[in-house]
């Protein structure tokens, strides 16, 4: 009766040891890393877009991992990676010998996208700054503006209005990059601030070094990572880097 009683317990044993090694096959899964490390301002939101980003892993089978800790930028974990996020990133949060495995996964033909101050970081590093598609200035209050969505075929925009009105902290930037495929215009006649006259792109993506990037200016409220236009707008910049375009509707 003991040997049995032993022989079952071993057994169990045993099967929670697989059940914990393998709880989900993921193999198919791609791989994101959320990077939110901040040496300047932080952002009161980041906590609620990491949130929303790992819900969308959820429901669009991808997997996040979450971190501030640099030194995850090395060749041999970056390798796993397939996506780079930075939400809401600021100052100089990566030192040279990990910009230069961030480069190695970029030129790898790895994707990268950038949610609001993502421009407000690397200010130093020119690389970066081409890579992002340009720096952040300085914003005005945050208050409603009326957006001109100009590329309906990119993902991150197909669901939008023509005419997008919604309520944000406003970017004005620097050296933006003219390679960039604008996706979203702001007019600057809706609201008090703005900087950048007639051209003044809010969303683009492009392909730098052979991946694929994308950058909302979008996302310093709360309310950004709730309003379902938004979400499907970052939703759809994600597959797009991803190369899984045709996944949203």
């Amino acid at each position: 009766m003991r040997k049995k009683l032993l022989l079952s317990i071993i057994a169990g044993l045993l099967f929670q040891w697989g059940y914990n090694q393998n709880p989900v096959d993921s193999s198919q899964n791609e791989n994101i890393l959320l990077f939110t490390k901040t040496a300047g301002f932080r952002h009161s939101s980041i906590e609620t877009g990491v949130k929303l980003v790992k819900m969308l892993g959820e429901q669009n089978g991808f997997n996040v991992t979450h971190t501030e800790d640099a030194s995850v930028f090395n060749d041999s974990f970056l390798k796993n990676i397939d996506l780079i996020v930075f939400l809401s990133t600021t100052g100089d949060i990566l030192n040279p010998k990990q910009e230069l495995a961030f480069k190695n996964f970029i030129q790898n033909k790895k994707g990268f996208l950038g949610i609001h101050a993502a421009t407000d970081t690397e200010f130093e590093w020119e690389w970066y700054g081409k890579l992002v598609g340009g720096y952040f200035s300085d914003h005005p209050r945050v208050q409603e503006a009326r957006l001109e969505v100009l590329d309906k075929d990119h993902p991150s925009c197909k669901h939008l209005p023509d005419t997008w009105i919604r309520k944000d902290e406003w970017y004005n930037f620097k050296n933006l990059n003219s390679d960039v495929r604008v996706l979203i215009n702001l007019d600057e006649s809706s609201y008090e601030g703005g900087k950048n006259g007639e051209s003044h792109p809010i969303a683009w993506s492009h392909v730098y070094e052979g991946s694929r990037i994308f950058y909302t200016g979008g996302g310093h409220t709360h309310e950004s990572y709730d309003e379902p236009l938004f979400v499907k707008h970052i939703l759809g910049g994600i597959l797009w880097c991803l190369n899984r375009e045709n996944a949203i509707e």
